[in-house]
């Protein structure tokens, strides 16, 4: 469910505040990848972090955890950047560029640094560190509002689908559905995961494979140019919702793990 970004934000945490192993953590990024690689943007930040630069030969995910935790990462936020939401990319530099091509990034808030994949080949996935200027961090949604902001935009997408006449179900289209979320990676998560950052990670995925069978152009592309523009219009809220569900279930699990180990 959901992307590398939120595995690796999730499981970091969990390993950092001793609720997961390192190697638990390790074998959950590969849901994404058989094989990851991490470099450094730049000289700075390979230093900072002990690995190579991009162009060197990479260092592996096993090195990144204890630069992680040398450098006192404890929070780690996920970001989803799109054009027109770029919170928490600290500007048009090469970190935030990198994740807006991406559409996903891990933002370490207190060390000024983050993560951005991109699968590089079959099965291969590479993450590059940088560092992140200052900029305002995106705002924490509670799990709550999320969840019921993800349900007010279904009913009413729904509703201004229904009103354009482009959201009648065509033939198969629940097969599809079916096949477009057994196609998608099942990561596992570490024991102690939240349930309802479960259940709305679970929504989530649900209502985002129902955003991309809506999105995909008609058979034959029988939609018109206007058409297509109007349904991107009634979709957009719901992809914002469903990007804000991720966000907050993502959020709230690595909230959990860090008052797991605070001391009572």
């Amino acid at each position: 469910m959901c992307c590398p970004s939120a595995t690796l934000a999730v499981w970091c945490s969990a390993w950092l505040h001793g609720a997961a192993a390192s190697d638990d953590a390790l074998d959950a990024l590969r849901a994404w990848g058989e094989a990851h690689e991490v470099v450094a943007a730049d000289t700075g930040t390979a230093e900072a972090f002990d690995i190579p630069v991009t162009g060197a030969v990479p260092a592996t995910p096993g090195q990144l955890l204890p630069a992680l935790r040398r450098l006192g990462v404890s929070t780690a936020r996920l970001l989803l950047p799109v054009p027109g939401d770029v919170r928490g990319l600290g500007g048009a530099g090469p970190f935030g560029k990198a994740a807006l091509r991406s559409g996903e990034a891990v933002l370490l808030p207190e060390t000024g640094y983050g993560l951005v994949p991109q699968a590089i080949a079959e099965g291969l996935v590479r993450w590059t560190v940088f560092g992140v200027p200052g900029g305002p961090e995106p705002e924490y949604v509670g799990l709550a509002e999320a969840e019921h902001g993800l349900t007010d935009a279904i009913r009413d997408s729904a509703g201004a689908l229904q009103a354009l006449d482009v959201a009648s179900d065509r033939p198969g289209v629940r097969a599809e559905l079916s096949a477009t979320l057994r196609a998608r990676p099942r990561p596992d998560w570490p024991s102690g995961m939240p349930g309802r950052a479960l259940r709305v990670l679970q929504r989530a995925e649900e209502v985002g494979a129902i955003l991309a069978l809506a999105s995909a152009d008609e058979p034959g592309g029988a939609l018109s140019a206007s058409a297509a523009t109007r349904r991107a219009d009634a979709l957009r809220p719901l992809a914002d919702a469903v990007r804000t569900a991720r966000r907050a279930a993502v959020d709230e699990a690595v909230r959990a793990f860090a008052d797991q180990a605070a001391p009572s």
